[in-house]
């Protein structure tokens, strides 16, 4: 699939991917629903040679309009917004306009009588009809793309809001545990020093850069490491994540808040501690993983806190309905659930 290369961040979300499935798709659909439409009108003399015809014509019409915007977009990317959607309306106009004329020429000359017998009118309605719905349809994809700025924005926001609420109080409990280590265990206190950089150097590196499912399970771990030095023998953990695909991409640092939020709110409060589960299996979309531990003695019901928001929000805007988090608890446990599909990262 061919990439644009905007002239700078603010203009690379100016515009939809052309070039994608579901543009083309979109584009292919609505030419097909124009045709129906004809044929189903109260006065339409569409036969079904005609009909067949007519959908030839518009899905070809279709497929060139996409190739068209999709080789157009590194030009528009590069104008400002104010010109960008003008220019891809006209040159719609345009192409469809031109095929028309051709397609009304060819037809004459070779005498199939597939199009009217007025070629102008043909080209004249063809070319009104592009220009409405080309009109709606580039209003659409305004919106979509719009929409989808503003989401990655808010995602982008809470990402770092996440980031900043996890480093001061993590590195505070650390630090604190690595001065305890010190005089008593050295070989552990380095080793907790070498967990938590590795942690930092993922969070300050993370950006918009996607992970995979192996580096956030390897994040996890080193976090853990470092909080069952921290509580000693009242953080159990158990693991059952064998057979993965832990090459499955994810954002970053998308398991690591939840794994913390089950340490904090599950284990800290319980002056006999509890035990961390984390189980992961395959699903026919991808990869399921849960998250469980214990609720302290007497809460049954937990809110959604800033980190749960966060990561929800953060799957929705990567995946959309293909992905989600879920939050269950009953019995004294609180568990959460995380669905990945198998899909690259926008």
């Amino acid at each position: 699939m061919a990439e644009p290369m905007p002239a700078s961040r603010h203009e690379a979300v100016v515009l939809p991917d052309f070039c994608s499935m579901g543009s083309v798709f979109t584009l292919v659909v609505v030419a097909e629903l124009v045709v129906v439409i004809d044929a189903l009108a109260p006065d339409a003399r569409m036969d079904w040679r005609g009909f067949s015809t007519a959908t030839l014509f518009v899905v070809w019409l279709a497929l060139l309009a996409s190739l068209m915007l999709c080789r157009l977009s590194p030009l528009l990317l590069r104008r400002p917004r104010r010109f960008a959607w003008p220019l891809a309306w006209a040159a719609l106009v345009v192409l469809v306009a031109l095929a028309s004329a051709v397609v009304a020429w060819l037809d004459q000359a070779l005498g199939t009588h597939l199009t009217p017998a007025s070629g102008v009118r043909f080209v004249a309605g063809n070319t009104v009809l592009a220009a409405l719905l080309g009109g709606a349809l580039l209003r659409y994809f305004h919106v979509l793309a719009e929409w989808r700025a503003r989401l990655a924005a808010v995602a982008r926001a809470q990402f770092d809001a996440l980031q900043a609420r996890i480093r001061p109080h993590f590195l505070y409990n650390s630090m604190n545990t690595v001065a305890a280590l010190v005089r008593v265990d050295p070989d552990a206190a380095e080793r907790t020093v070498e967990d938590l950089s590795e942690l930092f150097r993922a969070a300050l590196g993370a950006g918009d850069k996607p992970s995979t499912l192996g580096a956030e399970l390897a994040l996890v771990d080193r976090y853990l490491a470092i909080e069952q030095l921290r509580l000693g023998d009242r953080l159990k953990v158990e693991r059952d994540v064998d057979d993965l695909p832990l090459d499955l991409e994810m954002p970053s640092l998308l398991l690591q808040p939840l794994v913390e939020n089950a340490v904090y709110h599950g284990i800290q409060p319980r002056r006999e501690g509890g035990c961390v589960r984390i189980a992961a299996r395959r699903i026919p979309q991808g990869v399921e993983i849960g998250i469980d531990n214990p609720l302290p003695d007497g809460e049954t019901v937990r809110r959604n806190g800033h980190g749960l928001d966060s990561v929800r929000r953060r799957i929705a805007y990567h995946f959309g309905a293909r992905g989600g988090l879920e939050t269950r608890s009953g019995h004294g446990m609180f568990r959460v659930v995380v669905r990945l599909p198998h899909a690259q990262l926008p």
